[in-house]
């Protein structure tokens, strides 16, 4: 009896074994399930909206000027990480300035049309980036935005609208020659970047472009917020005349006017934030969320390239960095892989599914599909800190590692396997990983998981397509040479900038001067002789600036020619400190030559801090030599080789750039150049 209950005893003991055993795995299994998160991915539900591509903006302040005086092959093969399909960032769209011989941010640009009878498309660089981009992609969408205009289009007003015929014409000749002398087709074209949109110009630049049989360009407005918006739901003329509501710095939300116009949403400039690791993360974020959040189609980089001297303002904000023509260093950021995540696994046309939104423990999610059987998925989980852009304020949330479970549904649900893609932003070790293919990731009965960790970014996807392109290590980084002479004969006729002279404010253009038969026949010559419609705080004498900003001491030579009898004048400079939109505000020495034969020199560029002064006999119609010696403390300078002034006592700054300028927007001619800093 005691017998048989200890066996009684033992084996209620192993079942209860046992079950203790079923109930803990059914417990760990629970546990599993319950930290993981399902997510469906099915077209059958219905699809969301077309996807319009990746881009970004060349411009907007002379952001792409270093780099058309890089050598090749260095120069070939920034551009083909930027537009070389599956090979980089592979972008969609190129946005560019319409030049508007005025101040946008890191410098000016150049016009088309700098006065009302004048015309001429080789000027600037844009011409030739937005051939190049075609040349690696063409079927890149092109679009031009005005941030400034020329003087004469506002007749004599700081002002675009109050002749919007003459704007309208203005734009369009931009689009026009385009196409006659680049045989460049231009797909959309906007207002005034940022500034306040005028309806019945809108309605006027539709008409005028349908005129011309341009019925294909499209309107993207206005550039700026969302309230155009609420215009168009109660303006059906305007309604007609807007294709695309474009916004800047969404912080990817958009609000229901927008959405009930029922037009495409795009953010048409966004970004603008230091290529650094967090600067990629910020990238990763919204090139997701901007569709998730506020259903934009398209997300527009402010900038394309960081090719711009780096202590210009938003310095590297490009999606790489580009800023050594000297040297032909250059580097390829996070922002670029990032980039390929999307854009090398999904095109213009494509549509994005309804099964899109936000991971349960933080991060997005979006899918695509061309509508042929192929999906595309891309997944981020960054953090807010490692994902905070310059603008807008970014609201806090919290991100963890989580366990995602996707269901594949409709046409995928017979899908068995899908490529993967993957970058890892590490912020402790700094040692991350960017668009790095990983094995195919097996998927049964139409189901997969996926262990996702804080700041990564997956694309999952059916195409075998995607490659991470390379090319040998570029040169490495120098600073600009401390010796350094232009005589303005050597040219590119491609374009008509001097290498490496940045315009902060007016325009400094080749010149074939005819009059002279001697030794200046080729010359760099300042053109813009009427103040511009501004978009920033041009200042009110015309620079150019050049070099290295950690230059202390340097000796500025330049042969100069004033145009402009009896008022005219024209300087050179040293440690200049400031460019960009806070040009006027510019400190260092400026050395100037007056056409009423005297000079000055001054520690601003407003000439209100005088430092010396007194006759030098300069004129108009005559050239003259100019030299700036500056040293610690002290400065002096030289006319036609003797001295003219000496021992002037340097107030600040302790250093900047070496430049040029006039006294006004005037004709003015410079030849020579040259800069020896220690």
């Amino acid at each position: 009896m005691l017998h048989g209950e200890a066996k009684g005893t033992d084996c209620c003991c192993r079942m209860i074994v046992k079950l203790l055993s079923i109930l803990t795995a059914w417990a760990c299994s629970c546990r599993c399930r319950c930290g993981a998160e399902s997510y469906i991915v099915d077209d059958q539900i219905g699809l969301g909206r077309t996807f319009d591509g990746i881009g970004g903006l060349s411009g907007g302040g002379a952001t792409s000027r270093l780099l058309v005086n890089y050598p090749e092959p260095y120069r070939g093969q920034i551009l083909d990480y930027l537009f070389k399909p599956n090979f980089g960032a592979s972008l969609h769209i190129l946005k560019v300035e319409i030049g508007g011989d005025a101040q946008t941010t890191d410098g000016t640009e150049p016009s088309h049309m700098h006065y009302e009878d004048d015309e001429n498309y080789f000027r600037g660089y844009e011409w030739w980036l937005m051939r190049e981009a075609k040349k690696r992609n063409p079927n890149i969408t092109l679009i031009g935005l005005p941030w400034a205009f020329p003087g004469w289009v506002g007749r004599g007003k700081n002002w675009p609208y109050d002749f919007p015929d003459v704007t309208a014409y203005y734009v369009v000749s931009w689009i026009i020659g385009a196409k006659q002398y680049h045989d460049l087709d231009i797909d959309y074209i906007g207002i005034w970047n940022e500034k306040s949109f005028d309806n019945k110009y809108i309605k006027v630049l539709r008409d005028s472009l349908d005129r011309v049989g341009l019925t294909n360009v499209g309107i993207i407005a206005a550039d700026g917020d969302w309230e155009i918006s609420s215009k168009m739901v109660v303006d059906p003329y305007l309604n007609d005349a807007v294709e695309i509501i474009g916004a800047h710095y969404p912080g990817t939300t958009t609000v229901m006017e927008a959405l009930l116009t029922q037009k495409k949403l795009w953010s048409s400039e966004d970004y603008s934030t230091f290529n650094d690791d967090v600067g990629g993360g910020c990238w990763a974020r919204i090139l997701n969320q901007n569709y998730v959040n506020g259903r934009m189609t398209a997300t527009i980089s402010w900038n394309l390239v960081a090719s711009y001297y780096e202590d210009l303002p938003f310095g590297r904000d490009g999606l790489m960095t580009a800023q050594e023509p000297w040297s032909g260093h250059y580097l390829v950021e996070s922002p670029i892989w990032i980039t390929a995540h999307t854009t090398q696994f999904a095109q213009p046309g494509w549509t994005y599914l309804q099964t899109i939104g936000h991971l349960a423990s933080g991060g997005s999610y979006v899918a695509l599909t061309d509508g042929l059987g192929n999906l595309t998925m891309v997944i981020e989980t960054m953090t807010h800190d490692h994902s905070v852009c310059i603008r807008p304020p970014l609201p806090v949330f919290n991100v963890s590692a989580q366990t995602a479970i996707f269901n594949l549904k409709g046409t995928f649900a017979g899908l068995t396997m899908l490529h993967v893609w993957y970058s890892r932003f590490d912020f402790k070790t700094n040692k991350s990983t960017f668009f790095k293919q990983l094995d195919p990731l097996k998927v049964s009965n139409g189901s997969f998981a996926l262990k996702l960790d804080v700041d990564e970014v997956y694309t999952l996807t059916t195409l075998n397509t995607g490659k991470k392109g390379s090319y040998p290590e570029p040169p490495g980084s120098s600073p600009f040479p401390k010796h350094y002479k232009d005589g303005f004969k050597v040219r590119n006729p491609s374009f008509t900038e001097a290498p490496n002279f940045a315009d902060q404010t007016g325009v400094f253009e080749y010149f074939i001067n005819m009059s002279d038969p001697g030794d200046h026949v080729f010359t760099l010559r300042q053109v813009v002789t009427q103040r511009p419609i501004t978009w920033a705080a041009d200042a009110d004498q015309t620079i150019s600036v050049i070099g290295d900003h950690t230059w202390q001491n340097m000796s500025v030579t330049c042969d100069i020619y004033i145009e402009k009898p009896n008022t005219g004048g024209v300087f050179i400079a040293g440690r200049v400190d400031k460019g960009g939109q806070s040009v006027r505000n510019a400190e260092g020495i400026f050395f100037w030559a007056f056409a009423n034969g005297t000079y000055r020199v001054t520690n601003d560029l407003r000439g209100q801090v005088v430092l010396a002064s007194g006759m030098s006999g300069t004129r108009a119609g005559v050239w003259h030599t100019l030299t700036l010696n500056i040293e610690g403390e002290r400065a002096w300078g030289m006319l036609n080789g003797y001295p003219l002034w000496k021992n002037v006592t340097i107030l600040g700054p302790e250093k900047g750039w070496a430049a040029i300028g006039t006294l006004g927007f005037e004709f003015a001619q410079f030849d020579n150049f040259s800069v020896d800093a220690s």
